[in-house]
C-alpha cells in the first residue's frame, strides 16, 4: 500500500518509515525543506512537498495514498493552544479527501485524553469530547471525521524517547540549565508515562495495518512502555546528569520556575497500554525512560 505520513522526517516519523517499509509498504514523506527531501530519497521513500501551513498540500499528500499516517505537529509549546487548533484544520483538511472510501487516517495525540476522574492509568476506551486539555481539538477534529464515515484511528503518545530526545522532558532539561536547577512540584509523585520512539514507530506500523486490513474503525492506542514515572525520579537523574541542585517547589513557585510547562509540570498522568498490546500483539522492547536519561550526553545538552 502507499502511504501519505507527515512528519516524516521528525523523530518519530523518521523512524516510522523504514518500519513501512520493511513491511512492503511505499512511503509518500510530507516534507517542507531540501534537506527533508533528501532524506526521505535516502530512506526509500518518495517526497511531497508541504505544510501544517498549507492544509491544501496535506490534501493532495492524502489523494495520492491508500492510508494516511499523520505524526506532524507543530511542538512549540509556548503557542500550545494555538499549534492544537492547526492539527485540528490539517486533520479535518485531509480526511475531507478521504471522505466516501475506505482509506484509514491515523492521527495522533496524548495519552492524557485516555485519563479517568479517579486517577486511575488512561485507557484507551475512554473518549471526553470536552476534556480541557488543548489536544483534544486532534481528537475532537477525528471524532468528526469518524461520524461523517472517514475510517480514523487515534494514536495516543506518552513521553516518547530515546538518548536524544524525551518528548517533554527535552525543554525541561533546557529550563533547568536557565534556572540552575531541576526542579519538581510538592513531592513529585505524579507520574509521567513514557514509551521508546522505535517502539512507538513499529506500534503505528502495526495500527495502520489493522485499520488496512479490517480494523473497526474508530480504534484509540496507547504507545506507553512504561505506565507511569514519577517527577522526582525524572529529576533527581536529570540533576546527577546536569550537576544542577535538585528542589521542590510549591504549586505558587511553579509558574516562575517553569514558565509555559507550569501547565504540566504537576499533572498526574500515568498510563496503560494493556488493550493495544492485546489487540495488536504489541510488546515493547526499548530501554526505559530512566535508561535513556542516564545515557544522555548531559554536555551536548549545556552546549543546546
Amino acid at each position: 500500500m502507499r502511504i501519505f505520513l507527515t512528519g516524516a522526517t521528525g523523530f518519530i516519523g523518521s523512524r516510522i518509515v523504514p518500519e513501512l517499509i520493511a513491511a512492503g509498504h511505499q512511503v509518500l514523506g510530507l516534507t517542507r525543506s531540501d534537506s527533508g527531501a533528501q532524506a526521505l530519497e535516502q530512506a526509500g521513500a518518495q517526497v511531497h512537498r508541504g505544510t501544517l501551513e498549507d492544509p491544501a498540500t496535506l490534501q493532495s499528500g492524502a489523494e495520492q495514498a491508500d492510508a494516511v499516517i499523520h505524526t506532524a505537529f507543530d511542538h512549540d509549546f509556548a503557542n500550545f493552544v494555538a499549534n492544537c487548533e492547526k492539527d485540528r484544520v490539517a486533520i479535518a483538511a485531509m480526511g475531507e479527501v478521504l471522505k466516501g472510501s475506505n482509506r484509514p487516517l491515523l492521527i495522533t495525540s496524548g495519552t492524557g485524553l485516555g485519563s479517568h476522574a479517579d486517577g486511575s492509568p488512561a485507557t484507551e476506551d475512554v473518549y471526553d469530547n470536552s476534556h480541557p486539555n488543548p489536544r483534544a481539538a486532534s481528537e475532537q477534529a477525528g471524532q468528526a471525521l469518524l461520524e461523517a464515515g472517514v475510517h480514523v484511528d487515534v494514536m495516543r503518545l506518552p513521553q516518547v524517547h530515546n538518548p536524544e530526545r524525551q518528548g517533554l522532558i527535552s525543554p525541561l532539561v533546557a529550563i533547568s540549565k536557565a534556572q540552575g536547577r531541576v526542579a519538581y512540584v510538592g513531592e513529585g509523585a505524579n507520574r509521567w508515562p513514557a514509551g521508546h520512539v522505535d517502539d512507538a514507530a513499529l506500534l503505528y506500523r502495526l495500527a495502520i495495518d489493522h485499520a488496512l486490513n479490517g480494523g473497526t474503525p474508530g480504534a484509540r492506542w496507547h504507545a506507553v512502555g512504561e505506565e507511569g514515572i514519577s517527577a522526582r525520579a525524572i529529576a533527581e537523574v536529570l540533576g546527577e546528569g546536569l550537576g544542577l541542585p535538585v528542589v521542590s517547589l510549591t504549586t505558587e513557585q511553579a509558574p516562575e520556575h517553569f514558565g509555559w510547562m507550569a501547565m504540566f509540570a504537576a499533572l498526574d498522568m500515568p498510563a496503560s497500554s494493556a488493550i493495544t498490546r492485546a489487540a495488536l500483539g504489541w510488546a515493547p522492547k526499548g530501554p526505559g525512560m530512566i535508561e535513556d536519561l542516564k545515557a544522555m550526553d548531559y554536555q551536548a545538552a549545556f552546549a543546546g
